[in-house]
């Protein structure tokens, strides 16, 4: 996803930032009641060949001029943008339109929360992009989400989500904790719950009005981020309730949510955007998206006190792919321009326009933060953090019902726990009794 644009671009990619949480659901953009926008790439186009992408949220082709330069290289080709801003719709409209085979754009881009179901059920409804492209050119882990079991590759990485901790140096040194970033991150590496026993020191001498988290679900998804073991296993079978992965993030944030450690909010909320305005927490698990996100909501009265640490274990939250629906009438022209838009060089540029991390190693080295995001986060070596977290993060296995079930533990489950009192076993039953009608059960 992209969520984190500079301050005057910000606003169009929060309908991204709020897909995270919600579960991003993929369809193609032509329906106008559905929030949908058509755009011709905002250049002049006219070429003999229209390509149509369709897209959900902000993908940061557009703003970073890539289908003006594409359309300049290519005269007889116009791009034509879809996005649907109303996420909900996206991913129900795009099965059914393949399931057709017809409707769908030549170019069609699939989150991270949706590959999974793309692979198993609609392998077939895609090109395979394997033959067409250097796979090495991409993450391992990243390639393996978007493969099938006989090796065909139905879709190309676009960003990643790698996970750091953004913290506020000036909360630390008020609670007399240590405020070198580096020092910081061995004092938790390799476990989140030393990250949560750092929080107990924390309010112990916290400053007035402040906690040390924004939420117990934020600490649980970044925790389970860095799990090879999620909901499903490889093959597609539900796993939830015995994942060893679930079980390590549960257990860490029920430390949180049990204690006084947490601001008890919920992510992309008003008030959580209020928290940051307010300095109401001193750190927050913040993969490489939610930076502009920090600094838009945090506004003037963070610059220079938001800092960056490396996150206790390489983990991910987010990221996307796009692939060429064989329904289209201009798969090679597609191909083409899916490739392109893929390479390392044009992930760069959109980096440098929205901080979308790319998902090819070989851009990282040339990634360039904007002057005013590195001095807003006291000059820290971002993109170094993320991209050490980016090339470590395991090999994660998503299932068709992955986004309903994140939700029904972290909105259900630990919110019982975390904002009603209820007790670990209790917020676990909830969450398993909503999981249940999520699978049918």
């Amino acid at each position: 996803m992209r969520t984190s644009t500079r301050r005057s671009r910000r606003l169009g990619a929060l309908a991204a930032v709020a897909a995270l949480t919600t579960g991003l659901l993929a369809g193609c953009a032509n329906d106008s009641d559905d929030g949908s926008s058509n755009s011709d790439g905002g250049g002049k186009g006219g070429g003999k060949t229209t390509l149509t992408i369709g897209t959900f949220g902000v993908f940061g082709y557009k703003q970073a001029g890539l289908y003006d330069e594409y359309m300049k290289l290519h005269p007889d080709i116009t791009i034509k943008e879809n996005v649907t801003t109303r996420t909900d719709v996206y991913w129900p409209k795009t099965l059914t339109r393949l399931q057709a085979g017809s409707g769908t754009d030549d170019i069609q881009a699939i989150e991270v929360g949706n590959i999974t179901e793309a692979v198993q059920t609609q392998a077939d409804k895609f090109v395979d992009l394997g033959k067409e492209v250097d796979k090495s050119q991409w993450l391992d882990w990243k390639n393996a989400q978007a493969t099938t079991k006989d090796g065909k590759l139905i879709g190309l990485g676009t960003d990643v989500g790698p996970m750091a901790i953004c913290y506020r140096k000036d909360l630390f040194q008020k609670a007399g904790l240590e405020t070198d970033r580096t020092k910081l991150a061995e004092q938790w590496k390799g476990d989140w719950s030393k990250y949560v026993d750092l929080g107990k020191e924390y309010m112990k001498k916290a400053p007035k009005g402040t906690k040390y988290v924004d939420s117990a679900s934020s600490v649980y998804n970044a925790a389970l981020g860095g799990e090879s073991q999620r909901y499903y296993d490889k093959d597609g079978n539900v796993i939830w309730d015995k994942s060893t992965g679930v079980k390590n993030a549960w257990n860490t944030a029920m430390e949180v949510a049990t204690s006084d450690m947490s601001a008890k909010l919920k992510q992309f909320d008003p008030t959580w955007d209020q928290g940051y305005a307010k300095g109401s927490f001193a750190t927050v698990a913040c993969p490489a998206w939610m930076i502009g996100y920090i600094e838009q909501k945090s506004g003037d009265s963070g610059k220079g006190k938001w800092d960056v640490a490396a996150a206790p274990t390489a983990a991910n939250w987010g990221g996307s792919f796009i692939g060429v629906p064989t329904a289209g009438k201009h798969q090679k022209e597609a191909v083409a321009l899916a490739k392109w838009l893929t390479a390392p060089e044009q992930q760069a540029k959109v980096f440098a326009k929205q901080a979308s991390f790319p998902s090819t190693p070989s851009a990282y080295a040339s990634l360039k933060p904007q002057a005013d995001t590195t001095a807003y986060f006291s000059d820290a070596p971002i993109t170094q953090i993320f991209s050490d977290s980016a090339k470590t993060i395991p090999t994660q296995y998503f299932g068709v019902k992955d986004q309903p079930i994140g939700t029904a533990i972290t909105d259900v489950g630990i919110l019982q726990v975390e904002q009603k009192g209820k007790t670990p076993d209790q917020g676990w039953n909830a969450a398993k009794s909503e999981i249940k009608d999520v699978l049918g059960q």
